[in-house]
């Protein structure tokens, strides 16, 4: 289903849409872990589907239309630890866990 598709439904045939297609992600995945699918692609589909349907109900409740390009986050500044940082950080975990082993 296409996004602009999606954009034409209303806020509850969204929801009941979501949950339809949940439903049959569930039978599919289920179906699955017991006997090959004919259309192994259709789980990856489904959950294309459920995500657009859900970024679509997310920007309504934002209030935002999504037609002035909303590309997710580019764009944005988000404040990001640098590098070095980030391995001092991951190696100060790492001694405590150590630490706490008794090693």
């Amino acid at each position: 289903m296409q996004a602009t598709e999606i954009r034409e439904l209303n806020e509850q045939e969204l929801e009941a849409r979501i949950a339809e297609l949940q439903e049959e992600r569930f039978r599919l995945r289920l179906r699955a872990a017991t006997q090959p699918l004919e259309q192994p692609h259709r789980l990856r589909d489904l959950r294309k589907d459920i995500a657009r349907m859900k970024t679509v109900l997310t920007e309504r409740q934002k209030g935002s239309t999504g037609s002035e390009g909303s590309g997710g986050s580019k764009g944005t500044t988000t404040p990001t630890t640098p590098p070095k940082a980030k391995r001092a950080t991951k190696a100060a975990k790492t001694k405590r866990a150590t630490a706490r082993r008794g090693r």
